[in-house]
């Protein structure tokens, strides 16, 4: 999808994007091998022209902190089959309370479509750990993390680095009109959960935490299963999610 978008052209939005697929203009490459435009002055698509061919090298080589800085946050969902085989899915649980209020990380969840793997408070949860972890992906994918998780984070471990694409599956949903949470998603797309957790939230994960924390192991596999369906769960979604975008930026019928 990344390739049929224009809107990272300054002063190009979706209404003129959808006119240059109407005109056969699908890519990126399909852009800057047309010799002119008559909805774009020659000086201005001269320097589209060499916004893309920059654009185009940069995709080649895998940069992704390139298209992190470059694409609208809202547009990083186009990024998703583009980063797919290097993208990972992030969820934190917490001891329920803002770090303002003294309140931490307790798990770090992560899920790369093969892997699952988790960093625990005063176990292995540094910011050390956590960036390693991290460094090997290219594509980030959380559901309300941009509101939630990556500012907990960052204001507990400042020093982790947050430069890839984001797909925020929550705002993700919304513009396709879906409503409610992850769970309810997961329900919605006919996703189970693990028996042991089924309708647990938030807050039995804090309780979780805390019977953990007293030593009950059993107390700490529930959390870790918990989190685990999360982030598995959600990168499915993740994938629903972008094909049903995809399909609603109305490409295509141009494709076809």
């Amino acid at each position: 999808m990344i390739r049929n978008t224009f809107s990272i052209l300054n002063g190009i939005g979706e209404r003129l994007e959808r006119r240059l697929w109407k005109n056969g203009i699908l890519t990126w490459d399909d852009f800057i091998n047309v010799s002119d435009l008559i909805f774009i002055n020659n000086d201005k698509k001269s320097l589209f022209d060499e916004y893309l061919s920059s654009a185009l090298r940069e995709l080649a080589d895998g940069n992704a902190v390139y298209f992190a800085g470059t694409v609208r946050r809202r547009e990083h969902w186009r990024l998703f089959n583009t980063f797919k085989g290097k993208a990972v899915c992030l969820d934190i649980e917490t001891s329920g309370l803002m770090p303002s209020s003294g309140g931490y990380v307790t798990l770090v969840g992560m899920y790369d479509g093969y892997d699952y793997r988790y960093l625990i408070d005063k176990k292995d949860l540094t910011p050390e750990n956590l960036q390693r972890e991290l460094s090997g992906y290219k594509y980030l994918i959380t559901y309300y993390g941009s509101v939630f998780d990556i500012p907990f984070l960052q204001r507990t471990m400042p020093d982790v680095k947050f430069n890839i694409p984001h797909f925020d599956v929550c705002f993700g949903s919304k513009r396709i009109g879906l409503k409610g949470g992850l769970k309810k998603l997961e329900i919605d797309m006919g996703i189970e959960r693990d028996e042991a957790v089924r309708g647990m939230d938030g807050y039995d994960a804090v309780k979780l935490w805390e019977y953990a924390r007293m030593g009950s192991n059993e107390a700490l596999e529930l959390l870790i299963t918990y989190n685990k369906e999360d982030t598995v769960n959600l990168f499915k979604i993740a994938d629903i999610i972008y094909q049903r975008l995809r399909s609603q930026t109305g490409i295509e019928e141009y494709l076809s």
